[in-house]
């Protein structure tokens, strides 16, 4: 009786925390600022992953990509070679967030997921409107070791993304957690990112979900329609 009735207001208390952690990504939160309020700036749509097109007839607001990953019928199975975060089965359909600007596109907000070290973490990723140029980087559900690989929760982790370019200029996903840390000696070091002291696999599994995320089996094809689209 106690599940049934709590039910409404945990799944009211997930979604509120679902768009507290896209206004944070996307840089939107405002002390005081009702979070409806700030979400309703965002558009929310649902994109065929295969053709990088929006799709209408799903309801982008209800869309859960999790359980449609579980179903075979909204699903595909990723085989070994293809599957670099470890996912196993990936949703053909995905929600994505869009901030507007003058009837431009300001700032484009994709979920992505993937395997660390003890558990699947799920984040967001946000780049401006040039489609490549990070302007935040996140987590909100994982159970990674606290104190080593917990450190994707780390603030100052996380504003090291800021600025950081995902793709080279021949359009292939370049994003690096490096080993280490960032120098100024660092090749190219507008694609990488200092590691997580003591957490590599959970490094590895940031860079790995990243790389799956951004390339052609996720939201690669999407990007690239809005770039073409200016």
């Amino acid at each position: 009786t106690a599940a049934v009735a709590l039910k409404p207001k945990q799944d009211a208390n997930k979604a509120l925390d679902k768009k507290q952690n896209i206004l944070k990504i996307a840089g939107m939160m405002r002390p005081g600022a009702s979070v409806d309020e700030l979400f309703a700036e965002i558009e929310t749509r649902v994109v065929d992953l295969e053709t990088g097109k929006f799709v209408d007839d799903i309801d982008a607001v209800k869309f859960d990509q999790r359980k449609a990953a579980k179903d075979p019928a909204q699903s595909i199975r990723l085989g070994k070679d293809e599957d670099l975060a470890s996912i196993g089965r990936r949703s053909k359909f995905a929600a994505v967030y869009l901030v507007r600007e003058a009837d431009q596109i300001k700032t484009i907000i994709l979920p992505v997921h993937g395997y660390g070290l003890w558990s699947t973490m799920y984040g967001f990723i946000a780049l401006e409107g040039d489609a490549r140029t990070v302007t935040g980087m996140g987590f909100y559900d994982h159970a990674e070791t606290p104190g080593l690989g917990g450190e994707v929760d780390n603030p100052g982790w996380k504003e090291k993304w800021i600025g950081k370019e995902v793709y080279n200029p021949q359009g292939e996903v370049a994003v690096q957690v490096l080993k280490g840390a960032v120098l100024p000696s660092t090749p190219d070091p507008q694609y990488k990112v200092d590691g997580l002291a003591g957490a590599t696999l959970t490094s590895r599994g940031v860079e790995n979900l990243l790389q799956y995320w951004l390339g052609e089996q996720g939201f690669k094809p999407f990007l690239n329609n809005l770039a073409q689209e200016g």
